[in-house]
């Protein structure tokens, strides 16, 4: 199958870079490019791509609410979006995230990581590595303002909280399965049961609810 894509940037050199870059992999296609968030929304309504690469800070409308308004409508199907950026430790990536994005990928990076991480996200997968969970999610719950209450979790079995902790401590499914004795797709149903329970879109949505409800705490 064939991942489509959304490069959204206010440069346009970059834009340009980064769509012949994802144009030249046989799995991959560029379906738009936008210049601001406000493009990329429309762009995402229109074309229902499998993934938005977006840029954080932009002119019109900025990618923070443009992710915002990518991930919380229907009308733009399944589009994933990930966050390009210039700093790893930058508040912006995590009120992204917060905003529905499924990852971020830093610009300094050499281009294979981006198209990895294209690929990563269309999957279905959030892009967040243990040390990006501790340093960047750890770093900024404490600070921000909370976004769920701890009622949302009433609907969660004791082993499901178990499991959630440990995917906010950035684990595997592998390590998962080890650390609490459980098979591997045993561990994927409870991570799915969760997903369908909090509405959350992906793992890194998980990570992001459990720091905001305090199952897992920034120290």
């Amino acid at each position: 199958m064939t991942t489509t894509v959304l490069v959204v940037d206010d440069q346009e050199l970059l834009r340009t870079a980064f769509a012949s870059l994802i144009d030249a992999e046989d799995d991959m296609q560029v379906v738009g490019r936008a210049g601001d968030g406000e493009q990329a929304v429309a762009l995402a309504n229109r074309l229902s791509p499998d993934v938005v690469l977006m840029d954080v800070r932009m002119p019109v409308l900025d990618g923070i609410e443009a992710t915002r308004r990518i991930t919380s409508s229907g009308s733009h199907g399944t589009a994933r979006v990930l966050i390009l950026t210039t700093f790893d430790l930058d508040e912006y990536v995590f009120e992204a995230l917060r905003a529905g994005a499924s990852g971020f990928v830093l610009k300094s990076r050499p281009l294979e990581e981006l198209l990895a991480a294209i690929r990563v996200v269309a999957a279905g997968d959030g892009l967040l590595a243990p040390s990006v969970t501790r340093r960047l999610i750890s770093h900024f719950a404490a600070k921000s303002a909370p976004a769920h209450s701890r009622r949302e979790l009433e609907d969660l079995t004791e082993r499901e909280r178990d499991v959630l902790a440990l995917v906010a401590r950035g684990l595997s499914n592998a390590e998962l399965a080890e650390n609490l004795h459980l098979s591997v797709p045993t561990v994927k149903t409870h991570v799915s049961s969760i997903l369908s329970k909090l509405g959350a879109r992906d793992r890194t949505q998980l990570v992001v609810i459990a720091y905001e409800t305090g199952i897992v705490r920034a120290d």
